[in-house]
């Protein structure tokens, strides 16, 4: 049995996400001891021995859905975000003084082209403006895209809400180097999923269960303030984009 919790997992929250799955696993009365990190995602997301992972939903639409069961997003309390959605920060250098529409076509980096937060709300927020991003990189994750626009290595990058909550606290003096320009619509935030051979009900209640019994500091480390079950089609209706340029 695995289990992954890979989607802000890093300095500042690692003990905080063993913790909260180790109330997960005391509600479950089973599982493994601590959370598997030295796995590709993909392969933890589609493993027949996934007790829980949380993933991002455009992989969930993508690829897993069919292959694992979908037991809720978290409730992140993000500001402009209804419960158990999230939005992207779309930033730029603070010294950096062009415009939106100006940003979109100089150096757009995105983390993944499987990224909902980093790839497909920026080029759904570009039609908003009737502009195509034009997308110079992809840097592999979310902290990777902000230090790129803080290096001039980039100039525009779409960072989910809760990672960027996590950046201001974490890297303090690289977010003083960045300044928000926009945030795009709320979509689904990042889902928890188990595979097809585990117990969905179980799971979503476990995990309920888990949240309620949060202390402070570990609620306000993770910011999860409970889980929402939306329906599937809240993640399928969203666009899937065409696959970048290599």
């Amino acid at each position: 049995m695995i289990a992954g919790l890979p989607m802000y997992d890093r300095p500042g929250t690692t003990e905080a996400n063993e913790a909260f799955w180790a109330l997960i696993r005391d509600e479950l009365g089973f599982g493994p001891v601590a959370l598997t990190r030295d796995i590709d995602t993909w392969d933890l997301w589609l493993s027949p021995d996934l007790v829980l992972a949380q993933t991002c939903n455009l992989p969930y639409r993508m690829r897993l859905h069919g292959k694992v069961h979908l037991l809720g997003s978290p409730d992140y309390r993000l500001p402009g975000c209804p419960p158990g959605y999230y939005n992207s920060v779309l930033v730029a250098r603070a010294d950096d003084p062009r415009s939106l529409r100006e940003l979109f076509g100089a150096r757009v980096v995105i983390n993944q082209q499987h990224s909902q937060s980093g790839h497909v709300a920026l080029t759904e927020h570009g039609k908003t403006l009737g502009v195509v991003p034009t997308i110079t990189g992809e840097s592999g994750g979310h902290v990777l895209s902000s230090i790129m626009v803080a290096e001039d290595r980039a100039d525009l990058a779409a960072i989910d809400a809760q990672s960027w909550r996590l950046i201001e606290r974490h890297d303090p003096d690289r977010a003083a180097r960045l300044r928000t320009v926009d945030r795009t619509q709320p979509t689904p935030s990042t889902p928890y999923i188990t595979s097809l051979s585990q117990d969905s009900d179980t799971l979503r209640s476990a995990l309920i269960r888990a949240i309620d019994r949060m202390d402070t500091e570990l609620r306000e480390t993770l910011s999860i303030h409970g889980l929402v079950p939306l329906p599937e089609r809240a993640y399928l209706d969203l666009p899937i984009p065409a696959p970048q340029p290599a």
